[in-house]
């Protein structure tokens, strides 16, 4: 009998298939972000029932995305790949130009003051979306042994870092980050940079050269080690901790993604893995404090809770390693101590996942104004393997 949980994640991106013109003939709704998830979602749907209805939903979502989010909207005066690749080299290289983030509203112009309100509803790309996106296509190539993807996202962080990255004028001062970038690449729409940004590009860089070392054939494309090395460059550790949830989970996801590639390559290592647990400790205890899931629905957000959910799955999984490896463990017993206390909020997961899944709290607003992102979310949680493992290739 299939676990309940895994049955509801099913029924969850069924419905979203349907809604979002993946499996139906309504109009393809793309959105990065969530789609990213999906993707995974239906790599992890696949391996577990062992249909293969869900890699071709993967496969044909990953196209989709492609092809909507890779291209200019159709409200916009520009037409083809954002890129400015020809139809024909566009189709080989999707991601040369990045991805749109799939706002509502056109980019603001060059020419326009910003709102800060209405910039959150206006489209671009954003780094944090597209470091999920190449975490998407790796995992789309481990779970297919089709080393096209891992070149798509190698190709992506390439052209992600040499837009997103800049050097201040101060020639003292570390490289940074634009938050959010124009739709074609050539302009900040937020200069601003986001805490976990070069985070998020250091762990994706990683975890696609890692994948890049097993392919049967030398692998085209970049090989990302400057922009790692650079990534590296603007990271400071002990200025990672937070209390928003999602960003907690992300840091969490990262640690699970760390321990994983530690055993596949000698790119990443222990101390890495022990300044992600131990940000994340911090953040954790302090968020338990605020008491925000006391809170009623419509005072919250289930996609950014839900990012903390998952990333406590990835606390589960990263303690059972740890339990395995008993010889790891008892040479270097510090990630053992702080998963142990990390292991302490385990039933903040649960309640989170409990609170979303009921039907009452699925009727306030702040669930149905964002309803595609908040299912597909809840159905990682709920069955998290295809986002969270890494599978070897």
């Amino acid at each position: 009998m299939t676990d309940p949980h895994i049955e509801e994640a099913i029924v969850l991106m069924n419905n979203f298939a349907e809604r979002t013109g993946l499996s139906s003939k309504n109009p393809p709704r793309r959105y990065l972000w969530t789609d990213a998830f999906a993707v995974c979602n239906y790599l992890g749907l696949a391996r577990t029932t062992g249909e293969q209805v869900y890699t071709e939903l993967a496969i044909q979502l990953v196209n989709q995305v492609h092809h909507t989010l890779g291209r200019h909207r159709d409200d916009d005066k520009r037409t083809g790949w954002i890129s400015g690749l020809s139809e024909h080299d566009g189709e080989l290289h999707p991601t040369r130009g990045g991805l749109r983030i799939g706002k509502a509203l056109p980019e603001r112009g060059a020419d326009e003051a910003i709102d800060e309100n209405l910039e959150w509803d206006r489209d671009g790309q954003y780094f944090h979306y597209l470091s999920k996106w190449m975490h998407t296509l790796d995992q789309v190539t481990r779970a297919t042994q089709q080393p096209r993807f891992n070149a798509w996202s190698r190709e992506l962080a390439h052209s992600a870092f040499d837009a997103f990255t800049y050097v201040p004028s101060s020639r003292w001062q570390p490289p940074r980050m634009f938050w959010k970038m124009s739709i074609d690449l050539t302009r900040a729409q937020v200069a601003s940079m986001g805490q976990h940004d070069p985070l998020d590009g250091y762990i994706a860089n990683l975890q696609l050269r890692t994948t890049a070392t097993t392919l049967p054939q030398p692998p085209a494309g970049p090989d990302l080690e400057d922009e790692t090395s650079q990534f590296a460059a603007m990271l400071k550790w002990g200025d990672l901790a937070t209390t928003d949830p999602l960003g907690l989970g992300g840091l969490l996801i990262d640690a699970y993604r760390v321990q994983q590639l530690m055993q596949q390559g000698p790119l990443a290592d222990e101390q890495m893995l022990d300044n992600l647990l131990s940000a994340s400790l911090t953040g954790l205890r302090n968020y338990a404090q605020k008491g925000e899931l006391q809170q009623p629905a419509q005072y919250r957000l289930a996609f950014r809770e839900l990012g903390l959910a998952i990333g406590l799955h990835a606390v589960e999984r990263m303690q059972q390693v740890v339990e395995d490896e008993a010889q790891q463990a008892s040479t270097n017993p510090q990630p053992g101590k702080q998963l142990n206390a990390l292991m302490q909020y385990i039933p903040l997961r649960d309640e989170i996942e409990a609170f979303w899944r009921d039907p009452e709290h699925q009727r306030s607003p702040t669930w149905s104004e964002h309803q595609d992102i908040n299912e597909v979310m809840l159905a990682t949680s709920l069955a998290p393997e295809g986002f969270l493992v890494l599978m070897p290739y």
